[in-house]
């Protein structure tokens, strides 16, 4: 049991603390060496932006900026590993790439004022759309109850998804939302389902009396009490005695 359990954290934890070290390595290295990280997000609609589909999320301007997305990376990035066991690894991947590429195709971009992207704030949005959405779709009572947790903690989130501030990435926030609909939507049948409760059908009940005693088994013999007593007629056959022998 205590195995099993361990088991279970170690699966929940890796991946999301793996993921999160990787953001803070390239964070704390981008501080180190002199080059701009920056120009490795999402660049929308040029070709030298399209590695930023995979690398913008590593990348953050300061430490407010990747604080505020560490937490919420660690606690959504478990409920998906814990809760979504078969289905996270590919799930956690086509959220990362699909909104990337939305953001890549759809991001505020132009001449005048060329816009990279970056910053895991896209993802955050990805998981938290996810894990709420699926839960609905999926009609599961212990995964509905994930969806409200998840509006509890982050329900503010969701003004992000507005332009609000021109120097935040809404559209980020917006694509990685929708993704994470969609992504819900389309692996609503795998991963964990609710329970569906198949009543047995009541069989048809058959009168044994009707039944030749030939036909019965010794499943369906009748009691003494079921049968209804019906008279007894009983024939004696004598045999005549043999004079001759007398």
């Amino acid at each position: 049991m205590k195995h099993y359990f361990a088991k279970q954290l170690f699966n929940t934890l890796f991946y999301p603390l793996l993921f999160v070290s990787a953001v803070w390595f390239v964070f704390l290295l981008q501080h180190t060496v002199q080059f701009n990280f920056s120009k490795l997000g999402v660049f929308p609609r040029k070709v030298e932006g399209l590695l930023g589909i995979v690398t913008s999320v590593f990348i953050h301007h300061d430490l407010k900026h990747i604080f505020s997305n560490t937490i919420p990376l660690l606690v959504l990035g478990m409920m998906l590993f814990y809760f979504y066991k078969k289905i996270s690894k590919p799930v956690f991947i086509w959220l990362w790439l699909i909104s990337g590429m939305w953001l890549w195709i759809g991001g505020r971009n132009s001449e005048a004022y060329p816009s990279y992207h970056i910053g895991a704030s896209t993802l955050v949005y990805a998981l938290a759309s996810f894990l709420f959405f699926s839960g609905v779709f999926r009609k599961h009572a212990r995964l509905m109850a994930i969806s409200l947790l998840v509006v509890f903690i982050y329900g503010g989130i969701v003004w992000g998804v507005f332009p609000i501030k021109q120097e935040i990435s809404w559209e980020g926030h917006l694509f990685g939302s929708i993704a994470g609909i969609l992504v819900a939507f389309n692996y609503r049948k795998e991963g964990p389902q609710r329970r569906v409760h198949v009543w047995p059908e009541e069989k048809e009940e058959v009168d044994l009396h009707e039944i030749p005693y030939w036909q019965m088994d010794e499943n369906s013999q009748t009691t003494q009490e079921e049968v209804p007593n019906q008279p007894v007629h009983i024939t004696y056959v004598y045999k005549e005695k043999d004079s001759t022998k007398e």
